[in-house]
């Protein structure tokens, strides 16, 4: 059997680059020879008034004051020329050099420089001479020209040592120290930042013994001692804050993330980029912000949130090459190329590549040409070409052999042993492996510790060898697991376990081949509880946090910021869908990005300040006795399945018994299905791919199932066909025998087994609510509904009130297909419903009633059925912005918010028995590997709902309506479980003469518990 491969690209994943870890230490300049300037030359003295007004406006501290104070020397300049007062034309030159340099401009920077330095000499300042060279040896280094940056940082040196300008001499050593460290000649680094501190500790310098510190754990993280690393910039910390050096301080909350990102804590290394970007941006510092923007973008690379990733790579990219910062620009580009690289866009990623490489060896940046020659080594591998791979990855090696890079150097071991695995040569790949994997352990690489052991398990597979290659993938998921506990933001969570969904998948592969040599001893029970394991991980997380309240105890100002963030997002997300004059769809788009982003920030913010939080455990996955145990009962049999590239599995679960099967590939079932999917919709009254499809999913186990409930954990696409419609057994030619599943038992889908034991958990004990049922139905969507009380057209208040209907109607075109109609069916739906409930226990909410604040009140959660009658919307891109429509108009033809969010369902207190969503496409959703449909239910589940039914399509009105109806009179009047009640109704449209076809009655699915 084949099996993936782990690749490990260098430069995209391992060199988050810093700024400025030596940067240039200036003591501001004063007028030179102040005492002697005469006050009766006007031009001087006006010069002089012009200079310090800049000095006030740079104290100030932000990229507006900067430019503000350049603009006040540029005026003094030319009178101090004027004047022949070369000494101030001279500082003034200087001082303007150093603000275009910190502004990111260093090209002008280094124009001034050079202007101002062959006026120092000749007024023998000696001082500001060594400054200068300093400051342009600084440039120098940014332009990747090393050499030239240490013949000026080298001529400073002594000048500064023949001043006994400790301080300064310090900020030389430290200079010097970082060009060594750009060379990869770390020791000697290291040996200048060792020579600097005590000088800085000894001249009391605060600013420069935190810039050292920095410096030196800079050199220790790249060394591989991140412990060490962040030891030193743990120190420099606060004394950047001491010191108000806010771009220093920037610099180390951008080093301190890069720590942590390569320990694997992706979390804790976005919460400091988060913390970095924002300074950057106030003082100005565009390098810098492009700096912190790319490791930003790197971490959601690593999250597998690829899009948001480019859009990161290319704001950065953009930054690099506006200051004219080459090295950088090519770390830009080469994270761009991983990105085309992991969208299977080969040719582009290797352009990008090569591009990056050329830049490298021009620049004379060996660690970034290392990395650009192992990265085109991959995508050569995956041509096929591993004779020709391995030659790029054999010239990376020496090169970070060369700069000291062990991050670097083992990775290449990796990707060496790749391509000899692919050349057929297994003990030499599995000797690199074995270089590989105590150097990823020495420089804490967890990420790809957990590739190498994936890799070496993989190796073991293939030579036959299945309990060694066991070992070494439960190894390696022990580490992602761990990994996963770390990420706090849930949708980074969830997007980070489907970039790892490959190892579990591999696992499962390798326990049933397992179980094949040796039926006996358990290894299809390890696999069921693997793949519960890994599947909808993120659901019981959210159910465990639901059920231990996590706000409570949360500052009631953060509570307050959600709310406001997400009506904002509600808005806006109603405004994008519509394209018209005025309104720019792009920028709309950006908004909602942004802030997505800071809903997701503050999420974190929430759970780091919540008591209850800090004291939650989340549940494991039950095991596959556990299942037996806890979900199982006597009348129930679990169906689950596992679809994959190599095969696909299927379990049966009963109290005494774990049985499993062998499918075929994930792509034929997938095939089978989207045909079943497509007759039913069709309104094929005998969807003939059933039988078919049947006959791998059900016939291996027909005889077992007697008539009992089904409980059917679905993967993948199985989570969108409605089992209920399956033949239990092939009907004759033309299908006259059609008996679907629904004949013979109950069906409930869950998103996985151990969801229903933690929602048991959550409603235990828990008092039915006191009233029974309440309604929202039949809304009104359009101006020119004749419900209006008014005969005329209603007033539109503002252009916002009709974006937002306007924006409605366009969405449910744009996702679900369908033209934004009113459902009168749906009041005929709540008026029989609730004529079967005594009026002091029933809420009906109709026509503008039907609206979002009704179903956002708390006067919900007093009753036990919850019934949405409305329009559902899906998007399938953003998940958390699918939702249902309700009422977009009041009574006096006012419009108003009617959308309500996946992101508010998750804010609802709902406590209820049941909630049916009477809707469109409820029960769909983005679907996420290891996750499985990301859908409304998840939302109602997380808010109270013990059960919830959902639809797998776009539902027709009448049949709808004719199907609730009957429904709920055999929950109300004859006291059936929802379950249950849900078969009878559908048995019942079976049999009619309109409504037999599978469409009509097959659509709505229970999930949830059926007790």
């Amino acid at each position: 059997m084949v099996s993936p491969k782990k690749w490990l690209s260098i430069l995209s994943v391992n060199s988050l680059m810093l700024f400025n870890v030596s940067f240039p230490v200036l003591m501001w300049p004063n007028i030179v020879n102040r005492e002697e300037v005469i006050a009766q030359i006007d031009a001087n003295a006006e010069a002089e008034k012009l200079y310090e007004q800049g000095v006030e406006l740079y104290n100030q501290g932000t990229a507006e004051s900067f430019r503000g104070a350049i603009a006040f020397w540029e005026k003094a300049l030319p009178l101090f020329r004027k004047t022949r007062n070369l000494g101030n034309e001279a500082v003034t030159l200087l001082s303007i050099g150093r603000v275009y340099h910190n502004l990111g401009e260093i090209q002008k920077g280094l124009n001034y420089y050079e202007q101002a330095l062959p006026l120092f000499r000749e007024v023998d300042d000696r001082l500001r001479e060594a400054n200068t060279l300093n400051n342009i040896g600084t440039v120098y280094d940014s332009l990747g020209e090393k050499q030239t940056a240490l013949n000026y940082l080298e001529q400073a040196l002594p000048i500064y040592r023949e001043l006994g300008d400790r301080a300064r001499e310090a900020a030389a050593l430290n200079n010097i120290g970082g060009v060594y460290n750009d060379l990869g000649k770390k020791q000697k680094a290291l040996n200048y930042y060792e020579q600097a501190l005590p000088l800085r500790r000894e001249v009391e310098d605060r600013r420069g013994e935190a810039i050292t510190l920095n410096s030196i754990g800079h050199i220790y993280n790249n060394l591989g001692e991140k412990q060490k690393a962040l030891n030193y910039y743990e120190q420099a910390l606060p004394l950047r804050r001491e010191v108000g050096d806010r771009r220093g301080e920037a610099i180390t909350l951008n080093n301190i993330g890069r720590v942590y990102d390569n320990l694997g804590e992706k979390q804790k290394a976005l919460n400091y980029y988060e913390q970095a970007l924002p300074l950057r941006q106030e003082i100005g510092d565009r390098r810098g912000e492009a700096v912190t923007i790319n490791n930003i973008g790197y971490i959601y690379n690593d999250l597998g949130e690829t899009e948001k990733a480019l859009n990161y790579y290319e704001q950065a990219l953009l930054l690099f090459e506006q200051v004219g910062d080459r090295r950088r620009e090519g770390i830009a580009l080469n994270n761009i190329g991983h990105i085309f690289h992991k969208l299977g866009e080969t040719q582009k990623a290797l352009n990008y590549y090569q591009q990056v490489l050329s830049i490298n060896q021009q620049i004379a940046y060996p660690s970034g040409e290392a990395g650009s020659l192992n990265n085109i080594g991959t995508i050569y591998n995956e041509l096929g070409e591993a004779q020709k791979a391995l030659n790029y990855f054999q010239q990376a090696l020496p090169l970070f052999q060369q700069v000291g890079d062990r991050g670097g150097e083992s990775s290449t071991f990796n990707n060496i042993g790749l391509a000899y695995n692919n050349l057929g040569e297994k003990q030499k790949a599995l000797n690199y492996y074995e270089q590989a994997l105590p150097l990823k352990q020495q420089v804490g690489d967890r990420d790809g510790e957990a590739i190498t052991l994936y890799n070496i398990a993989s190796l073991k597979r293939d030579q036959g060898k299945l309990r060694e290659s066991l070992t070494f993938i439960e190894k390696s998921l022990e580490i992602i697991e761990d990994l996963r506990t770390k990420i706090v933001a849930q949708n980074l969570r969830t997007s980070y376990f489907a970039t790892v969904q490959n190892y579990y998948q591999f696992y499962i592969n390798l326990l049933m081949e397992l179980h094949k040599q040796n039926p006996d001893e358990g290894y299809d029970r390890k696999a069921l509880s693997v793949s519960e394991r890994s599947r909808a991980r993120s659901l019981l997380d959210i159910l465990a946090e639901s059920g231990a309240d996590i706000k409570t105890g949360v500052a009631p100002q953060l509570i307050a910021q959600e709310k406001q963030l997400l009506q904002k997002l509600n808005t806006l997300d109603q405004a994008r869908q519509l394209n018209t004059p005025g309104y720019n769809f792009d920028e709309l788009k950006q908004q909602i990005e942004t802030l997505s982003n800071e809903l997701q920030q503050l999420e974190v913010k929430i759970k780091q300040n919540s008591p209850r939080y800090a004291n939650l455990k989340y549940p494991e996955p039950l095991t596959a006795s556990e299942i037996q145990q806890q979900v199982i009962d006597k009348d129930t049999i679990l169906l689950q399945y596992s679809l994959g590239e190599e095969g696909s599995y299927l379990w049966l679960v009963t109290p005494t018994e774990i049985s499993s099967y062998e499918l075929p590939k994930k792509s034929e079932i997938e095939t089978l299905a989207r045909q079943f999917r497509e007759e039913i919709i069709s309104l094929s009254p005998v969807p003939e791919t059933g039988n078919k499809l049947s006959e791998i999913l059900l016939s291996p186990v027909a005889n077992k199932l007697e008539n009992k409930r089904l409980l059917i954990v679905g993967d993948g696409i199985l989570q969108t066909i409605p089992f209920a419609a399956l033949p239990l057994t092939s009907g004759n030619e033309g299908g006259q025998d059609y008996q679907p599943l629904i004949v013979n038992h109950e069906i409930v889908t869950l998103p996985s087994s151990s969801s229903i034991s933690i929602l048991r958990e959550q409603v235990e004990g828990r008092t039915p609510a006191p009233k029974k049922v309440a309604v929202i139905a039949d809304p009104v969507f359009a101006d020119n509904d004749p419900r209006f009380q008014i005969a005329s057209q209603p007033k539109k208040e503002t252009e916002t009130n009709n974006l937002t209907a306007m924006a409605l109607t366009r969405s449910l075109e744009d996702f679900i297909g369908s033209s934004f109609n009113r459902l009168e069916a749906t009041r005929q739906e709540a008026e029989a419903i609730l004529a079967l409930v005594p009026d002091n226990l029933k809420q009906l909410s109709l026509d503008f009633d039907a609206n979002r604040e009704t179903a956002i009140n708390l006067d919900l959660s007093q009753y036990q059925i919850v019934h949405l009658a409305t329009h559902g919307l899906l998007n399938e891109s953003q998940p958390e912005l699918s939702g249902l429509v309700l009422s977009l108009y009041d009574e006096t033809g006012k419009g108003k918010p009617g959308f309500l969010q996946l992101n508010d369902i998750f804010n609802l207190e709902m406590p209820a028995e049941l909630v049916v969503l009477s809707a469109c496409k409820t029960g769909i959703g983005e679907e996420i590997r290891g996750e499985g449909l990301v859908t409304l239910t998840r939302g109602f589940m997380y808010a109270g709902a013990k059960r919830v039914v959902v639809s797998l399509w776009s539902v027709e009105d009448n049949s709808t309506s004719k199907l609730m109806q009957n429904y709920y009179q055999k929950i109300l009047e004859t006291g059936k479980n929802p379950v249950e009640a849900m078969r009878e109704t559908q048995l019942e449209m079976l049999s009619s003469d309109n409504w037999k076809a599978p469409y009509y009655w097959a659509p709505f699915v229970v999930q949830g518990e059926w007790r």
